[in-house]
């Protein structure tokens, strides 16, 4: 997986840091590897990182390297993009969205 200057991998280790104690609303695309739908999905979340860059911080979980957030979470199916704002869930989406959808959930808690 390409690393992305906008796109943060966060882990179960430093998912505290990096999203729940960030300054500004974070989404989190809770992905797989094996997973079609979440690979469409990655280049519409660089996509939305790259144009939010500043007003949000985008991040990714891979569900598989990292099992004990998403299940904290409650994530049943994956793509789930979870927006969370001061430490909490405040959004969120399941399965391959389109980028208007997931602009238009974001906008409405900015």
């Amino acid at each position: 997986m390409a690393q992305s200057k906008h796109v943060i991998q966060t882990t179960d280790d430093n998912f505290a840091a990096e999203v729940l104690q960030s300054k500004e609303p974070a989404l989190v695309d809770f992905w797989a590897e094996w997973c079609g739908p979440c690979r469409m999905l990655g280049p519409t979340i660089e996509l939305i990182a790259g144009e939010m860059a500043g007003k949000l911080k985008v991040c990714k979980m891979n569900v598989d390297d990292c099992p004990n957030t998403p299940t904290q979470f409650h994530i049943r199916g994956i793509p789930t993009l979870i927006l969370f704002k001061g430490g909490e869930v405040i959004d969120q989406l399941v399965g391959n969205q389109s980028k208007d959808a997931i602009v238009e959930m974001i906008n409405k808690h900015l």
